[in-house]
């Protein structure tokens, strides 16, 4: 909160209870001028003819920003064919207050990766995403989850690199198993060309040890450090816990070791808080041992998300929705289908952002999860709070989080 009240004749103000990157401030104020937050401050400050009505019942958040999503609104990243399905995919989520998201891609074919990174990285140049997150193609065939495992490869450093050059500087993050041949072996690895190529990695769909794990994020961990060109300091977990060889005692594998390494400050952990990936307890557990500064909250939302019940696609995969969850559609030889692993999620980042404060995890942490932690991991320092000097990306909700108004750059989403 600022103190020094700036001249606000012009400028548009909003009010409610503002949440901060520390705290609750009730009946606040957020000033907007030319899309571009101005001032912050409580309404008291404000004069008297300039001041909106009380709003009761508002609470106004940071528009959020999601590090991992497929898709919304019936179409999907994966699979789309032009910029009109990203676009419409990516205001599903922008209507509920997602106004910086992550387009990523599912494991698939070279051609394939080369031509959507393309299509991607056309969207991000023209504002309608922030960039691409590719999940795969150097994961686990025992943890393939929702992937298909026969376009899984070993690790590929030229790969990454044409990758990266599709994407023309928009290639943000990569899904990588480090015990994949060629991930994380030292050299010109993939973990040396992602860094080298200004992304980050992130651990997932991994069968490793918690050796191998360690070791990998060590590797990542002195790369950003070393790279000029480094997006940021840490890298990512992909969707901890999900599409990784589960934790236990005499087995660690993957989930202690990252859990670990974000408590150390070196890595951040997503965590797809949708009440179906997982369950409260570890979502409110594993935001009081690592902290929002260490946890990123998003939706892994796939083409069905905001979408009704019914048959979907994520990449090569039918997806089946039955209340609300996304599952493969497998079929057997005498053509019966059943539900298989699940497939991605169907929440938008606010509902994600709901169900974590209803675990238990308070308001100013789970948004900061959802929005200022993101921010930092993709480097950017123009979104995800509300703070003087940001972009003016604003979400108002109901006192339960229910979206009421989206601004994206001081201008207010239809």
């Amino acid at each position: 909160m600022t103190t020094a009240v700036p001249a606000l004749a012009g400028a548009v103000l909003v009010r409610g209870d503002v949440v901060t990157p520390s705290a609750v401030a009730r009946d606040a104020v957020v000033a907007v001028r030319a899309g571009t937050i101005v001032w912050v401050g409580p309404s008291g400050e404000v004069a008297e003819d300039l001041l909106p009505a009380p709003a009761p019942g508002l609470v106004v958040l940071p528009g959020l920003v999601d590090l991992h999503c497929h898709g919304g609104g019936g179409a999907g990243f994966p699979d789309a064919t032009g910029l009109e399905d990203v676009r419409h995919a990516a205001d599903e989520h922008l209507r509920h207050g997602t106004t910086t998201l992550v387009a990523s891609l599912v494991t698939a074919p070279r051609d394939d990766l080369l031509t959507r990174t393309a299509l991607l990285a056309d969207a991000a140049d023209a504002g309608v995403v922030a960039g691409v997150h590719l999940e795969g193609p150097f994961l686990s065939v025992a943890r393939c989850g929702a992937q298909h495992p026969d376009h899984m490869c070993v690790g590929d450093a030229a790969l990454v690199r044409e990758l990266a050059a599709a994407a023309r500087g928009h290639l943000l993050t990569m899904t990588v198993a480090p015990e994949v041949p060629g991930v994380a072996d030292g050299g010109d690895d993939v973990l040396a060309a992602l860094v080298g190529a200004g992304a980050l990695p992130s651990v997932g769909h991994t069968d490793a040890t918690a050796e191998v794990t360690e070791a990998a994020i060590a590797r990542a961990f002195d790369l950003l450090a070393t790279v000029p060109q480094a997006r940021g300091a840490r890298g990512t977990a992909t969707h901890l816990f999900n599409g990784m060889r589960p934790l236990h005692h005499r087995d660690p594998g993957p989930v202690a070791a990252c859990l670990a390494a974000a408590a150390r400050g070196e890595l951040v952990v997503e965590l797809v808080a949708d009440g179906t990936h997982l369950a409260p307890a570890t979502v409110r557990s594993v935001l009081d041992l690592v902290g929002p500064d260490g946890v990123v909250l998003v939706t892994d939302a796939v083409a069905a998300a905001g979408a009704a019940d019914g048959d979907h696609r994520l990449g090569p995969h039918a997806v089946r929705v039955v209340d609300g969850v996304a599952r493969v559609l497998e079929v057997a030889p005498d053509g019966t289908a059943s539900a298989g692993a699940i497939a991605g999620g169907t929440a938008h980042l606010l509902d994600v952002v709901r169900g974590t404060v209803a675990a238990g995890v308070p308001l100013v942490a789970a948004v900061r999860a959802a929005s200022t932690t993101p921010a930092d991991v993709l480097g950017r320092r123009d979104v995800g709070a509300l703070v003087p000097g940001r972009r003016a990306d604003l979400l108002v909700t109901t006192a339960d989080l229910r979206p009421v108004r989206v601004a994206r750059g001081g201008v207010w989403v239809a």
